[in-house]
């Protein structure tokens, strides 16, 4: 036998406590208080309680005096009994109130016959599974919290459920709840959940204590009609879009998200409170006026700000699709440029290839602009086609232009700020070739332009370095190795530091430019420079020169005879400096099109002197033969004039007469 004795109290003290479970009970606070006034009351039972052994073993069977079953009729305490499965309960079917607190209980069995029972305390047991309940179908208030539950299940008869409380269990997931439609509290804290969900049917919920949880979102609650108060504090909550629904609530009046992640975030209460306008406490502090004005202020400027940033993404995007398209574009033109080539056989290859098969690495030379997008800017983008073949940007102080069409932009009425504020231009995907013809356009639209970019550009010898000397100033100098193969050349910096020494460039694909880099590109190329304008001729060499260093060279050519002394110090200074710039200008660069375009005017004009030339010998030798024609006819032509002349004149009156007449027929 297991005693078991219960002080008892005066009639007095029972008649002040009365055991009544409302509906309009306003809080799960409110109820636990007077659960806790009944305890105190039911603790204080008399001494006629005791605990016999049973035919069947291990369950001992409850035995009280009929005293006690008259004045306590209707409720039973036995906590902290120690016991360790429920007792069995006979002759007790009108009992309303049980508590088993504080015991080591692992099974809910042995009171299937109490089907009048409206509160069930199992508070802080070692229950692992909800059985033996499916006969109590006036319970309305279940405890069972601090056990060891891992799975809500076996309510289904509890339709008349008003509270349950689970909390400090090992429940991962809501399920089987949504027939409990009389339900107004349920408990669920410090369980393992890490999501809210499968709340459908808890049509009477106004309470829903979730804290101490794993939660990262929310979802169902939007669908709880009568839902108040619910409490998030102590999660993993870490973006309002995770808990969103809970703006679609139009009930929800007190929330409460302290001790999880969003709640350290500087918007996190603009947010909140803009987004659920219905609330009257947030983390169990009042909202007043003042902080809904200023949460609609500050949600104002945060949604500008998305926008803004929505409209961001939006143009990224467009500007990856058309880099991708201009990849595309210069791919398919250099396959073109690629199978007009003879190959190995002197043949011409004209075998399409599928474009997508071309130069992949060069579409995807940009990874920093791929990513994920969100769902609206996925939506967005939905309807965007691009097909443009060229973007310009200007970017601080960087304009980057890609395909050929882009540099019809330096064409534009740039504003002076905007031209101003420009130091780096960067070409992608324009033929070396093509940008040549545009530089004098650069160097007066853009005068501060200190650092060139080249990437795929078809940079492929030395020789077109030297069309970079016509530009205003150059400091650095940048050469990507994709697309351009006159990187690979080992001299080719040494080439540009020579060619280019008149701008004293400071940097070239990042590294500085040291004296000795200076002195080694003199040793290696001077003397191609001093060779290549010493064996051309002069007109050749004026021709190639500007306007500028046609004086210069003229001088000195004029000083090249005079004696040193005539010559003063600084003029020697001058004389030396031209004399490298005017050779180094001799190294110059003509592109394809002007090569070919000088041919084709070459040919014209030696089709236009050959078809001169061929008019000039026939009109010659039509001459030549009218005159060899009259040399053979002018004896005879002679003696017919000297007769007719002589015959006119024999009857010398008749002459005159002749002549008068004619004269006179004359006028």
């Amino acid at each position: 036998m297991i005693p078991g004795k219960y002080r008892s109290v005066s009639g007095r003290a029972a008649n002040n406590v009365e055991f009544k479970l409302n509906k309009e009970t306003p809080s799960f606070s409110g109820r636990l208080l007077q659960h806790d006034l009944e305890r105190n009351y039911s603790s204080r039972q008399g001494d006629h309680i005791t605990l016999a052994s049973s035919s069947m073993p291990s369950f001992p069977i409850l035995q009280r005096s009929s005293e006690e079953k008259i004045l306590y009729s209707d409720r039973l305490t036995l906590e902290r009994q120690k016991l360790t499965v429920c007792p069995i309960i006979d002759g007790e079917e009108h009992l309303r109130l049980l508590n088993f607190q504080h015991n080591f209980i692992t099974r809910i069995q042995n009171i299937s016959n109490l089907q009048r029972l409206i509160f069930l305390d199992l508070y802080d047991n070692q229950i692992e599974e909800i059985s033996g309940l499916s006969t109590l179908r006036s319970l309305r208030v279940l405890l069972l919290g601090k056990n060891r539950i891992k799975k809500i299940s076996n309510l289904e008869n509890l339709k008349s459920l008003d509270v349950l409380d689970l909390h400090g269990n090992q429940i991962t997931k809501i399920e089987n709840v949504s027939h409990l439609c009389d339900l107004r509290v349920l408990n669920l804290a410090r369980n393992l959940l890490s999501h809210v969900d499968n709340l459908n049917g808890l049509d009477s919920l106004t309470e829903l204590n979730l804290r101490h949880n794993q939660i990262t979102f929310v979802r169902d609650v939007d669908n709880l009609p009568c839902l108040q108060r619910l409490f998030l504090s102590f999660n993993n909550i870490s973006t309002f879009e995770s808990v969103c629904c809970l703006a679609d609530s139009s009930s929800l009046s007190d929330i409460t998200f302290d001790g999880n992640p969003i709640a350290q975030e500087s918007w996190y209460k603009h947010t909140v409170l803009q987004n659920m306008t219905q609330l009257r406490q947030l983390d169990m502090k009042r909202v007043t006026e003042e902080e809904r004005r200023m949460a609609s202020v500050v949600a104002k400027k945060e949604e500008e700000k998305k926008r803004e940033s929505h409209k961001q993404s939006l143009l990224k995007e467009k500007k990856r699709l058309t880099i991708n398209n201009v990849a595309r574009q210069w791919d398919l033109q250099q396959h073109r440029i690629s199978s007009i080539a003879p190959n190995q056989d002197g043949k011409v290859s004209d075998c399409p290839q599928d474009p997508s098969q071309l130069r992949g690495s060069t579409v995807s030379a940009f990874p920093e602009e791929t990513g994920s997008l969100d769902s609206g800017l996925t939506s967005a983008l939905q309807g965007l086609s691009v097909t443009d073949t060229h973007l310009v940007e200007v970017d601080g102080d960087t304009l980057s232009l890609y395909g050929s069409g882009a540099l019809e932009s330096l064409d534009r009425n740039w504003s002076v700020q905007t031209a101003g504020m420009v130091t780096t231009v960067s070409f992608t995907f324009i033929e070396f070739d093509e940008i040549v013809q545009v530089l004098p356009k650069l160097k007066i639209k853009f005068p501060n332009s200190l650092h060139l970019k080249f990437k795929e550009t078809n940079l492929v010898m030395l020789q077109q370095f030297n069309a970079l000397a016509q530009l205003r100033r150059v400091d650095q100098l940048t050469v990507d190795p994709q697309g351009n193969p006159v990187v690979n050349f080992t001299l080719w910096k040494y080439y540009v530091l020579f060619r280019l020494s008149h701008f004293s460039m400071q940097k070239i694909n990042g590294t500085e430019v040291t004296q000795n880099d200076m002195i080694m590109a003199e040793r290696l190329f001077g003397i191609l420079a001093h060779v290549a304008s010493s064996e051309l001729p002069q007109y050749r060499l004026i021709s190639i020169l500007g306007d500028a260093r046609k004086k210069q060279f003229r001088y000195l050519l004029e000083t090249k005879g005079k004696k040193p002394g005539l010559v003063n110090e600084e003029n020697s200074d001058s004389k030396r400096l031209v004399g490298e710039n005017t050779n180094r200008a001799t190294l110059n660069y003509t592109t394809r099109d002007f090569y070919n375009a000088r041919l084709e005017e070459i040919k014209e004009k030696k089709k236009f002197c050959k078809m001169y030339m061929e008019d000039l010998v026939k009109e010659a030798t039509e001459i030549n033969m009218k005159n060899e024609a009259l040399q053979k006819l002018w004896p005879q032509m002679f003696i017919e004039l000297v007769r007719d002349a002589v015959i006119e004149i024999r009857n010398k009156s008749s002459y005159m007469k002749l002549c008068l007449q004619q004269i006179t027929d004359q006028k």
